[in-house]
């Protein structure tokens, strides 16, 4: 008998075993990394976007997991029914809550913590950063990609599944919804960005206060005749970081009136609220009438 030492998993999960052959070229599962569980009928839009530049590097390095369900696979009958017409009649189909139930069991089954379920639906919550920053410090999340008029109510009952939204509008399915909440949840995962300081300054993130994100600029200095900001060039860091703080605020305000709400409720005076404001509504009148053709 051979000395030499076995050789280490280096982290990957325990191999186990599947009625189901599995893709050779599957990312390796590591234990402990955020995993990503998704029920979809079209497992082979994934990863899609998820596997190119940052998302797909940290998915390779094993930062985080990827594994689909496909829905399919726990059809009924010769043809894999998954869904059927709805209970009081109405248009289209709606997907059948014992298949749905099959795979979700499917999906917590194995090594790993009990992941939290979310529907991608457009009657959810919103997704929020806040929320993604939530969901990255945790172990991961199990994701059901609808088709069809939806899922049948009762197995979103039995299994407390969260709704969320990404917006208010209607998609054919859910796994771009899926593929959006993945990116801005694993983006926030220590070490998957390059500069991880790159986030304090980002669009609603807790630096910028909430607020959205300054313009941003870069070389040629003078472009189409027009010019960087003098400020940002001055070599000034903190008239920089007064003038962003000041273009983040308006920009606020002009565009997200309900983030800045939210935000003058703790942080501005009223008096200079109202004096923003009237700069503001003047900025805007002299933007406006600059753009007035010449006669």
């Amino acid at each position: 008998m051979s000395d030499a030492p076995s050789p280490k998993s280096h982290g990957r999960l325990t191999a186990r075993p599947s009625l189901r052959p599995r893709e050779l070229m599957a990312e390796p599962q590591v234990a402990g990394a955020w995993t990503a569980r998704i029920v979809t009928l079209f497992p082979e839009a994934f990863p899609g976007i998820l596997g190119l530049s940052l998302t797909g590097k940290a998915l390779a390095q094993g930062l985080w997991n990827l594994r689909t369900i496909g829905l399919r696979d726990f059809g009924m009958g010769r043809h894999r029914n998954v869904d059927d017409t709805p209970a009081g009649g109405g248009a289209g189909m709606v997907i059948r809550a014992d298949v749905l139930d099959a795979a979700l069991t499917e999906a917590q089954a194995g090594p790993g913590p009990t992941l939290p379920v979310l529907y991608m639906s457009p009657r959810g919550r919103p997704l929020t950063q806040a929320r993604a920053r939530a969901l990255a410090q945790g172990p991961g999340v199990t994701l059901i990609c609808g088709r069809f008029e939806g899922i049948d109510q009762r197995v979103l009952d039995k299994h407390a599944i969260e709704e969320i939204s990404i917006g208010d509008y209607v998609l054919t399915g859910g796994e771009i919804a899926a593929q959006v909440l993945i990116d801005a949840t694993v983006r926030l995962i220590p070490r998957v960005l390059g500069n991880h300081d790159s986030l304090a300054e980002e669009s609603f993130s807790i630096g910028n206060r909430g607020l959205l994100e300054a313009p941003q600029f870069t070389k040629p200095a003078l472009w189409d005749g027009r010019e960087i900001p003098p400020v940002l060039l001055s070599g000034n860091h903190a008239a920089i970081a007064a003038w962003r703080s000041g273009e983040a605020e308006r920009l606020t305000q002009e565009r997200r009136p309900d983030l800045w709400r939210a935000y003058a409720e703790t942080h501005v005076d009223p008096a200079k609220d109202r004096q923003r404001s009237g700069a503001s509504d003047q900025s805007r009148m002299y933007r406006e009438h600059d753009k007035e053709p010449k006669r």
